[in-house]
């Protein structure tokens, strides 16, 4: 009987402890905290939440490049609002992963929205989320009703506004994805590089989104000799230089033809990586291990498929 009734009062114990857990509080998410930096007078770079987000202040209107993960375009435009009473006209995303682009969902009906003619055709995909997009499903706009897809797309270069507020839009091949723009803001001398240029590290290479890490040091190239052109906003570092972006393609030009030579010698991918060593010009950049392996892998691949 005692031992009946010792039973009986651990399993109330033990229910009511499961009602109390069932009813507690759930964590408070964390505050999206929009960081800004200014870059000219009428130019910022907004850090967090996803690939920095550039916001140009024109004489008609705001023009924002790139709109961050699911949840951070609200935060955005509170943001400017601070920064400005003008409205937002126009959205450039620079290619079309979750992290630069899913925001576009948030911001009012009406806005131009601006990219490379593949990343819409990224954009609109519902297939399944595959390769490097983890940050937010391609749906996302079919899931409101196509909201925040582009409304404007070009092939390889046109221009969004015009006298003192022209912005120069780029396309100059396979990188990142297929569709990676270039935004430069000609009068600013500041171009927006994506994550073409994400920071001094090694590039990820969207192989299921038209990527290529053959073509990625000539597309750079092609980039780091327009003209006029002094400063970077990088896709996830810190504001970089032309010249810096000019290192960074040959950087993976080097890094092309060091997996080439192994290829060549019919050595597999996992033993190039694993005896790939940065050249001391190269000083600072950050190397993480699974990137080296992945990008030697891309490189891999299409060195032997035909071309």
């Amino acid at each position: 009987m005692r031992r009946a009734v010792v039973l009986g009062v651990l399993l109330a114990a033990g229910a009511l402890s499961l009602t109390v857990a069932a009813y507690q509080t759930p964590p408070a998410p964390q505050p999206k905290v929009v960081e800004v930096e200014k870059l000219k007078d009428n130019l910022y770079m907004l850090k967090g939440g996803g690939g920095n987000t550039a916001v140009y202040i024109a004489a008609n209107g705001v023009v924002v490049v790139d709109t961050k993960n699911p949840g951070w375009g609200q935060p955005i435009l509170e943001k400017i609002k601070e920064l400005t009473p003008k409205p937002v006209t126009t959205i450039i995303n620079t290619h079309t992963h979750g992290d630069h682009v899913s925001g576009n969902v948030e911001f009012p009906a009406g806005i131009e929205i601006v990219v490379q003619e593949n990343t819409r055709k990224h954009m609109e995909n519902t297939a399944p989320v595959t390769g490097i997009q983890k940050e937010a499903p391609p749906n996302i706009f079919a899931a409101n009703n196509g909201r925040g897809l582009p409304t404007k797309t070009f092939k390889d270069k046109t221009t969004v506004g015009s006298g003192n507020d022209r912005i120069d839009l780029y396309y100059f091949g396979r990188g990142h994805t297929d569709g990676d723009a270039f935004i430069v803001f000609p009068q600013l001398r500041v171009m927006h590089a994506g994550d073409m240029f994400s920071g001094k590290n090694l590039p990820l290479i969207d192989a299921n989104n038209g990527g290529s890490g053959v073509d990625i040091g000539e597309s750079l190239a092609k980039a780091g000799a327009v003209k006029g052109v002094d400063s970077v906003i990088t896709g996830h570092s810190t504001v970089m230089t032309i010249a810096d972006l000019q290192e960074y393609a040959q950087f993976n030009k080097d890094f092309l033809a060091d997996v080439r030579l192994g290829v060549t010698a019919g050595r597999p991918v996992e033993e190039i990586a694993a005896g790939w060593k940065i050249n001391d010009k190269y000083k600072g950049y950050q190397i993480q291990e699974p990137r080296l392996k992945t990008y030697d892998q891309v490189i891999g691949n299409e060195l032997k498929a035909p071309r």
